[in-house]
């Protein structure tokens, strides 16, 4: 047992992190799975979208550390900077990098690496009870697994280092008004919303959404130029696809798409 329930329904990926005694604590094999599933989820043309929740009180407590495991630590000179980069590195890059839109459904407590695995998704859900946290601090620790790189830009620079400094719980409404939330929701309709968009999704076109993200989360790091260039190779790569074909078809014909995610 790895810790995840996964089921393929109606073109969509649910990964349902099921770990609930520890908050959903991620242990090496648990991580490793999801990393596992996540570039499945990227590269199977079945499915369209990817649905990231947990079950209990947590979304993701974070590492597992009294699992020892992932120690902070060091045994040599090395050992912690290569336990990153295969480890929690490892998982959001397979997040950012999945090739389907990553909705994260956070029914609870995001801490650590667990807020940064919520932050690197596409759309983020949480409950009104959720809450996430930039435990590090707390325990004497440097933000890892990409957090010092995905939180200033989605709150901007003073806010990253105020919630990184101080380690605070931020409350659900908190964390949509930084803009680390897209939708609030009462605790009954988290997985119906999930569920909901991420079916919306499943029917669009996927290639379409695939070079959308890429083009998004390259921004931020590009200058104009380099922009405006991967914009033009991303449209026409896209306008091989059959989805562009339909979509332009649809649009001639005064009709609703019918898009296939190819």
């Amino acid at each position: 047992m790895t810790g995840v329930e996964h089921e393929v329904r109606d073109q969509v990926s649910y990964l349902t992190l099921n770990r609930p005694g520890t908050l959903n604590a991620l242990t090496p094999a648990l991580r490793d799975r999801l990393v596992d599933l996540l570039t499945e989820a990227s590269a199977d043309p079945s499915v369209r979208a990817v649905v990231l929740t947990g079950t209990g009180r947590g979304f993701c407590a974070g590492a597992d550390l009294r699992s020892g495991a992932d120690s902070p630590s060091p045994r040599i000179p090395g050992d912690v900077a290569r336990t990153l980069r295969t480890g929690a590195q490892r998982l959001i890059a397979a997040v950012l990098d999945c090739e389907k839109p990553v909705i994260a459904a956070v029914n609870g407590t995001a801490a650590g690496l667990g807020a940064h695995l919520a932050l690197a998704c596409d759309l983020v859900l949480a409950a009104e009870s959720a809450r996430f946290i930039e435990v590090f601090v707390r325990r004497g620790l440097v933000p890892d697994a990409g957090g010092a790189y995905l939180l200033p830009r989605l709150t901007g620079l003073q806010r990253a280092k105020e919630l990184m400094f101080f380690g605070d719980a931020l409350s659900a409404p908190e964390a949509e008004r930084l803009g680390l939330v897209n939708r609030v929701l009462p605790e009954g309709e988290l997985a119906k919303t999930a569920r909901d968009w991420a079916t919306r999704l499943a029917t669009g076109p996927t290639r379409a959404l695939a070079l959308t993200k890429h083009l998004l989360n390259a921004s931020l790091d590009s200058d104009r130029p380099a922009a405006f260039a991967a914009e033009a190779w991303a449209q026409e790569i896209n306008l091989t696809t059959q989805d562009a074909g339909e979509g332009l078809r649809a649009f001639a014909a005064r009709r609703g798409p019918e898009f296939l995610g190819r």
